[in-house]
């Protein structure tokens, strides 16, 4: 039985902070800078609100799920988009044949993945000469860190570069997102995550999810149905050191090139 991930996923017309607007812009501005004039794959893209930006710069994109509800989402705002390409498919079993793709694009997703091991022998397969991966996950090891309903295995930098280069990629890692608690406000809100995340009181619904965002963060914004250029601003990557943790950064990044073998 497939998991029904709607309720949990970010879809176009909820309500998110200013910070998760700026996380998911920078996932796609950072994958556009890899897309020009390529063929591109997203696995798990969700409502795909990320697609339409790609498509503008790459050749073609083609991207799935394996909950048909939310690809509904994104193939009713996508279809008349000639360079988008939208199917239901399982991560673990990716429809398409060796070398079809330039770039593969994961976010937020390797912690569903019941054997990201075969997810990955699968991007490799799929992808060309050169083609890269890119990737980005939560980090486990930052302290205000809650894990996902119907989630996995996290993996922290190290472990990520690992499984990587097992898999047969040469990786580079980025942290984003920095701990911000310089002011009282900030203190406080971190105190709270860091309860919350520790007593396992996180609600699993957006909905409910919303209701302490507002408290811990005040005004909300609409997650729109597509992202564009000055939205908002994107976070810069910072380097890391595979062999550190990079706990100061909520989100890790792993830039990730074939290796031919």
């Amino acid at each position: 039985m497939t998991t029904n991930y709607t309720a949990i996923t970010e879809r176009p017309g909820v309500s998110v902070t200013p910070e998760q607007l700026a996380m998911a812009y920078t996932r796609y501005s950072t994958a556009a800078r890899f897309c020009e004039d390529k063929d591109v794959l997203e696995v798990a893209c969700g409502p795909g609100f990320g697609l339409g930006y790609l498509a503008k710069k790459a050749r073609r994109v083609v991207a799935g799920d394996i909950d048909d509800k939310l690809l509904r989402i994104a193939q009713k705002h996508h279809r008349d988009r000639k360079n988008i390409d939208l199917r239901v498919f399982d991560a673990h079993q990716l429809p398409f044949e060796d070398y079809s793709f330039d770039v593969v694009i994961l976010f937020e997703a390797i912690y569903y993945l019941a054997q990201p091991e075969k997810f990955l022998d699968e991007c490799h397969r799929v992808l060309r000469k050169n083609g890269v991966f890119l990737i980005s996950t939560a980090n486990k090891d930052c302290p205000e860190f809650v894990p996902s309903p119907f989630s996995g295995r996290y993996f922290s930098g190290p472990e990520l570069f690992e499984l990587l280069h097992r898999q047969g990629f040469d990786a580079e890692l980025f942290g984003a997102f920095p701990l911000n608690i310089s002011s009282a406000k900030q203190r406080l809100v971190s105190l709270l995550r860091r309860a919350v995340a520790t007593l396992h009181l996180m609600p699993g619904a957006l909905k409910a999810r919303s209701i302490l965002k507002r408290i811990f963060y005040g005004q909300l914004l609409i997650l729109p149905e597509e992202l564009e250029d000055g939205m908002i601003e994107a976070c810069p990557l910072e380097p890391i050191s595979r062999d550190t943790s990079g706990a100061q950064y909520k989100v890790l990044y792993a830039i990730a090139r074939k290796r031919e073998t």
